[in-house]
């Protein structure tokens, strides 16, 4: 059975935060709050943790899944971000937005959109996944957690543990979240294109 952590959503514990970046090092898979609901997350070169993941979300191989990181300094490192597409990502987060961007070679050729080699980022407003990339010190490979047939990401972390507790190696709970996914920014052509409208308000992009 998987551990379960309550962590502080204001004032997330440090030794807390230090045992879950302990569990991703070690090759593990977490389910941690964001701002648009819970997520599962690993590290970025454990290819067996996301096959998990996969595997727990009966997703196929063209799925894209998410760089979560800490700041804007991180996002530089995976896509190419010009000029104009800083501006408008550092003038909307951290938030409920998602960017996609091309990506470099830094990113894992299993994490990339085969066909448009693009990759998605985001800086989110949580404070305990913002704790625990600041102590990772490396983006979170992640996606939404939605589990097959439903249509919104699980909210209720006992209800998680409950259902995921013997497939993954901890649950952080942070407590009840709200379900409304990111709005999604396509970031890759010279105009913003708005792909999903979700929490974030898309008029900055439009």
């Amino acid at each position: 059975m998987s551990q379960l952590f309550y962590i502080h959503p204001d004032n997330p514990q440090p030794r807390l935060i230090n045992q879950c970046v302990e569990v991703l090092r070690k090759g593990g898979v977490i389910v941690y709050p964001t701002d648009s609901g819970y997520a599962l997350g690993c590290m970025l070169g454990e290819k067996n943790a996301m096959e998990r993941i996969c595997r727990i979300r009966q997703l196929d191989s063209n799925h894209n899944f998410t760089l979560v990181c800490r700041d804007l300094s991180e996002i530089s490192t995976y896509a190419f971000v010009d000029n104009t597409a800083f501006r408008l990502i550092k003038n909307n987060t951290p938030g409920n937005y998602t960017f996609i961007l091309k990506a470099t070679k830094e990113v894992p050729r299993r994490l990339m959109s085969e066909k448009r080699k693009t990759i998605g980022l985001r800086v989110p407003s949580n404070p305990i996944a913002l704790d625990l990339l600041a102590a990772l010190g490396e983006p979170l490979m992640s996606t939404t957690l939605m589990l097959p047939g439903n249509d919104f990401a699980e909210s209720d972390p006992e209800e998680i543990q409950d259902s995921l507790g013997k497939v993954v190696d901890l649950v952080i709970h942070g407590g009840f979240l709200g379900q409304q996914p990111t709005t999604v920014i396509d970031l890759t052509e010279d105009s913003p294109e708005v792909v999903r409208v979700g929490a974030g308000d898309p008029k900055p992009f439009m």
